[in-house]
């Protein structure tokens, strides 16, 4: 779903724009001059249908201030080619990047819109060639592209996982060496980083994210802090998130504030001893 159409949810997410980015975050907006936590990330960090979601909620508990930068179905390409972005990571006190999926990202195989990642652009002619037989003309997202390539050949498609697995690890790394050594990951999934992760058919959220690509990225960061929602969390589903009728389907697939609360739980110790290191 495009960012604009967030303006019309049943909840006023203030949206707003820092410097000269062209993307748009979620508010209320933040001054970039004093001390700060930035939060980058996908559709959980932005809080999609949660009144706090956990950047405002660590920032309260801590007593800190936090810039909100998520982005929902956010892609790494999106920050790495924006400038704003990377000099907000760099003045930041600390940087909490939610771990996202490798699906949304421009590759040797295809290319996304520069801000709405999902959003498939076209294929190169490297796909093509690998997949002679499809017409490409009728995808729009990224998820429904790889599900039919997938389906149509798994031997061909592994190809395409490595690619994206790759750019995914430059772009991440970028990020954390932007943030100059004060990053922290956040693992906010079902279960832990599979061994392997070469199917969008059967794989979960984040996508093609293995545990060998998040140990290669731990080494460069400061702190990974992995949640794994409870059951508890779980089962409050929708209790106390903001939505239309429309987005009720959508809502009960999002992250819902209890699952914010255990995020934010678990990563104020975390942010407390950096910025008392910092001090």
């Amino acid at each position: 779903m495009a960012y604009e159409t967030l303006g019309g949810s049943a909840l006023d997410y203030r949206m707003c724009r820092y410097g000269t980015s062209r993307l748009l975050f979620r508010g209320p907006k933040a001054p970039l001059s004093a001390p700060y936590t930035l939060f980058l990330g996908g559709t959980a960090t932005f809080g999609r249908f949660v009144p706090r979601p956990f950047p405002a909620l660590a920032g309260a508990e801590l007593g800190i201030a936090t810039v909100n930068m998520g982005l929902v179905n956010a892609g790494l390409d999106a920050y790495a080619g924006d400038e704003t972005v990377l000099d907000a990571v760099a003045r930041a006190e600390t940087v909490v990047i939610q771990i996202v999926g490798a699906q949304n990202l421009s590759n040797r195989f295809y290319t996304v819109h520069p801000r709405r990642n999902d959003r498939f652009l076209g294929a190169t002619e490297a796909l093509a060639a690998r997949y002679p037989e499809m017409d490409f003309t009728e995808f729009s997202f990224t998820r429904h592209l790889l599900t039919r390539l997938e389906q149509r050949d798994p031997g061909r498609f592994l190809g395409i996982v490595e690619a994206l697995q790759a750019r995914w690890t430059a772009q991440m790394e970028r990020l954390v060496q932007a943030a100059g050594g004060r990053a922290v990951l956040l693992w906010l999934a079902d279960a832990p980083p599979p061994q392997e992760a070469a199917s969008i058919v059967d794989g979960m959220d984040p996508l093609f994210v293995d545990v060998t690509m998040m140990a290669r990225l731990a080494a460069r960061a400061e702190h990974t802090v992995r949640v794994i929602p409870s059951r508890a969390a779980l089962a409050a589903g929708t209790r106390g998130m903001v939505f239309s009728e429309f987005e009720a389907p959508v809502a009960a697939a999002t992250v819902g504030p209890a699952i914010h609360a255990e995020v934010a739980e678990a990563l104020c110790p975390v942010l407390q001893r950096m910025n008392a290191a910092a001090a």
